[in-house]
């Protein structure tokens, strides 16, 4: 990360007065700066957090490494923090619970208004992204939930939200036989989701093999990893032998963003099978597609979601969350100072390898909670 801080322009504050300031991770190009702004005071109907942890999503990723945002922009948007102060009017949260300063919570980061992460730095309100100290839930109609989980299990409910609404559109039916494309944290929420919902055999394909060990303990019944079975007819092979007569499996969650594995992933599917596209969040490309041979011939039926979905199928996700049936945490690994913000993209782009150790979930923390 560039070693350059940059404080924004403060407002006076009265004679004698100190106007509170935090920092706040700016993308610029391919550079990371810490940036301080002026901490806001909420408007009416906002509220303001303390940032906890930001996890660094795939999106994220994706944005840094294609450039495909311009300007600077304050990414993260899977996010966790106590509530600093509220807006006049905020006394109850989503789901109609009581709040007050110190309460832990989370939100759903789309609003009709456009998603927490993906705004420019410079505009005001600032804070509107999850790299920094604090985290200002400006933006209308913004879904909020005080939360009984962890930090580290509270910081996946926006990457689980994803996965429920992928499963839910499937349209899943019980006893299905279900293969996961991508062990990364949007592969095992959308595993977790096929499992809850009935999923009958489950088969994930991806790597490295912490994440794969990972996947296996969360119930995968079969692992396949890509960096000991390069090709990809092989991995079609293998698949499909671990479905019923080798017809291939009911349904396929395509959560690894990279544009081979889409083909791929047709190739696993029985006849009238269900293909749910969720890894291409960012624009990496076009790939090459026979529709009459891959898609028709098979009767296929081809679904895509778009980020979380509604506020609804955020509120579904947090409650299966909120039971505490499900070791979120353990999946949330390394958590890192938002100085090594840097790091923690190097590593997701450069093998998912931190310290020596696999990666799945890197969050990151300020330290002001």
């Amino acid at each position: 990360m560039a070693d350059r801080t940059r404080a924004a322009a403060a407002p006076a504050g009265r004679a004698g007065t100190k106007v509170r300031t935090g920092r706040s991770i700016v993308m610029v190009g391919k550079e990371f700066e810490v940036r301080e702004y002026p901490v806001p005071d909420p408007a009416p109907g906002t509220l303001l957090l303390r940032q906890e942890l930001a996890g660094i999503c795939g999106t994220d990723l994706h944005n840094w490494e294609y450039q495909r945002m311009t300007g600077t922009i304050v990414l993260g948007h899977e996010n966790v923090g106590i509530v600093d102060r509220l807006g006049d009017g905020v006394e109850k949260d989503y789901l109609g619970q009581p709040v007050k300063p110190g309460d832990r919570v989370v939100f759903a980061p789309g609003t009709p208004t456009g998603a927490y992460g993906f705004f420019q730095s410079e505009e005001e309100p600032h804070f509107r992204g999850g790299f920094g100290d604090y985290i200002y839930l400006a933006q209308p109609n913004t879904c909020f939930i005080k939360t009984p989980l962890t930090a580290r299990a509270a910081v996946l409910a926006e990457p689980f939200q994803v996965g429920v609404h992928g499963v839910t559109r499937a349209r899943m039916q019980f006893g299905d036989t279900i293969v996961v494309q991508g062990s990364g944290a949007i592969g095992l929420m959308t595993m977790i989701a096929a499992k809850a919902s009935g999923a009958g055999r489950i088969i994930v394909v991806g790597g490295p093999a912490g994440r794969l060990e990972k996947a296996k303990m969360l119930g995968a019944d079969v692992v396949l990893d890509i960096g000991e079975v390069r090709d990809g007819g092989e991995r079609t092979k293998i698949v499909r032998e671990h479905t019923a007569n080798g017809k291939g499996a009911d349904v396929v969650f395509e959560c690894a963003g990279f544009l081979p594995a889409f083909n791929e992933g047709l190739g696993y599917l029985r006849n009238s099978g269900t293909f749910i596209e969720m890894g291409h969040f960012v624009d990496v490309g076009s790939l090459q597609l026979n529709p009459n041979q891959e898609l028709m011939r098979r009767n296929l039926r081809l679904e895509a979601v778009w980020g979380g979905g509604s506020n609804e199928l955020f509120v579904r996700a947090h409650a299966v969350m909120a039971r505490g049936e499900i070791p979120f945490a353990d999946l949330v690994d390394p958590i890192l100072p938002l100085e090594r913000v840097a790091d923690g993209f190097n590593a997701l782009h450069s093998g998912y390898k931190l310290d020596g150790k696999d990666v799945l979930k890197i969050a990151v923390e300020s330290g002001m909670a």
